[in-house]
């Protein structure tokens, strides 16, 4: 039989084959992003601004920018919150300190930064996208929608930072930390008697 075997998969079309090596370049240039992250939120904020810019002068799609932010509020949490969560599980794999005495364990993020910003540039991108086409432009009293996403926001976020709180966890490190360690007496200048 001349169709059976492993020969069918290395026949792709032509088109399979140059989508493929699109993907491939695209996923080279995004790996090469990966080191620059703020070069990355640079960009992604121009995104963010251009879209906000197209929102406002269009007058319109709110409810896009509304279930835009939701998602990005989601990305939030879980971009704060720990992989394993100490108050729902007990794991034998990292877990947070939750005394003086534990052994110190990094904080690993439930949602990496890297996925945090691409997932999030990837939603500015669909979201303007959707400004070009009017079913998206639902008409609705935008002050409501914003109200009420302020309100899920501050509720999530004190909830989120209480959480913090109680299990002594912050998914911040900003430098590398720096320790007293030895310090030389000032008689001794560094000389040590035998």
């Amino acid at each position: 039989m001349e169709g059976s075997g492993g020969d069918s998969a290395s026949m792709a079309t032509p088109v399979q084959q140059h989508a493929h090596e699109a993907w491939r370049r695209y996923q080279y240039y995004l790996d090469k992003t990966t080191p620059h992250a703020v070069y990355r939120w640079i960009g992604t904020v121009v995104i963010a601004l251009i879209y906000f810019l197209r929102v406002y002068y269009l007058q319109g799609f709110y409810i896009t920018t509304y279930g835009l932010g939701i998602y990005i509020l989601n990305l939030l949490i879980g971009f704060l919150s720990p992989l394993v969560d100490p108050e729902v599980s007990v794991s034998d794999g990292p877990m947070l300190p939750t005394r003086g005495s534990d052994e110190f364990k990094p904080f690993i993020r439930r949602l990496p930064e890297f996925k945090f910003w691409y997932s999030m540039t990837k939603a500015f991108c669909i979201a303007f996208l959707m400004t070009f086409f009017s079913v998206f432009d639902v008409p609705v009293f935008w002050p409501i929608l914003l109200c009420y996403w302020i309100v899920l926001f501050v509720l999530t976020m004190r909830r989120q930072i209480s959480h913090m709180i109680k299990y002594k966890y912050i998914p911040f490190s900003i430098g590398k930390q720096k320790y007293g360690g030895r310090r030389s007496s000032p008689s001794g200048s560094g000389s040590r008697a035998d």
